[in-house]
């Protein structure tokens, strides 16, 4: 069983959509050892106590820099002894060492079609008030590997979505969501798990 952590900041949408494609059978040989949020009042907690997943709450705010925010998040991550780490809506840098030290095993999902909209400053409902603002008639979602760049892994999958008329951030960030999102990050994780992609030179090659 490949253990599990999943990292995110807010209400845990796609945790949620994890946690019932594993209990559905649809996600095969992971268990999800954990949770860890950077906010204590985050759903995502609660979702994880709901399903009996470990949670754990870790600010950068407790800590005086970010220095020592980094070691304590990997002592704690470590502490769960994961083979394969998510970010589902993180909105925290994570420490360098743990880049280095979980290479091609920590994904993200991102909210839009990369390399379009994504880098600093795009994030959650952001990303879709830039897609509305310059006008474009298609986004949707990526999962990628995480590496030392902001939203420049390799890519795993992606998934279109069309905007329509009247459309707005919120509406269309559902969307994507339901649309996109909550199907791609439980295909990649079960992909992950079943050994069905690989790295080579850079991208993602599934078998």
């Amino acid at each position: 069983m490949l253990r599990t952590v999943v990292c995110v900041s807010g209400g845990g949408t796609n945790l949620q959509a994890i946690i019932d494609a594993v209990e559905a059978g649809r996600v095969t040989n992971v268990e999800l050892v954990g949770v860890i949020s950077n906010n204590k009042s985050a759903k995502a907690l609660e979702r994880a106590a709901n399903h009996g997943i470990p949670g754990l709450c870790i600010s950068p705010k407790d800590y005086e820099d970010r220095e020592q925010f980094n070691e304590a998040f990997l002592e704690k991550l470590n502490a769960f002894a994961p083979d394969l780490i998510v970010l589902a809506g993180f909105l925290v840098k994570i420490p360098p060492a743990m880049v280095k030290e979980y290479g091609n095993r920590i994904i993200n999902i991102h909210p839009s079609l990369i390399p379009s909209f994504c880098g600093v400053g795009y994030y959650g409902l952001k990303v879709h008030e830039k897609v509305l603002e310059r006008g474009v008639k298609v986004t949707g979602a990526t999962v990628h590997f995480v590496n030392d760049g902001m939203d420049e892994g390799p890519i795993i999958a992606q998934k279109a979505v069309c905007v329509e008329e009247g459309d707005t951030p919120e509406i269309l960030q559902r969307r994507v969501m339901e649309q996109a999102e909550w199907i791609l990050l439980p295909q990649a994780i079960d992909d992950f798990a079943n050994n069905r992609i690989r790295v080579v030179d850079g991208k993602v090659i599934h078998k």
